[in-house]
């Protein structure tokens, strides 16, 4: 996965909470810090992320996104 971002942090998936729209994904982190991001039910679902799935937080100014290989 080729992306702009520089600011990349690899962390491990430690909950999925689905809403009706939108998804609370809990990444943990080295540190050991864990950092939330909420993203839509639809990109859980596309990138089928779960508990224990090895992905890559992207932080691109006020936005932080998910990323999965």
């Amino acid at each position: 996965m080729k992306i702009s971002a520089r600011n990349t942090i690899k962390g491990k998936v430690e909950g999925v909470e689905l809403g009706a729209v939108m998804a609370n994904v809990k990444i943990k982190i080295e540190a050991p810090d864990v950092i939330t991001a909420i993203i839509t039910k639809e990109s859980v679902k596309d990138l089928d992320i779960k508990d224990g799935d090895e992905v890559i937080v992207i932080v691109k100014s006020t936005e932080v996104m998910v990323g999965k290989k």
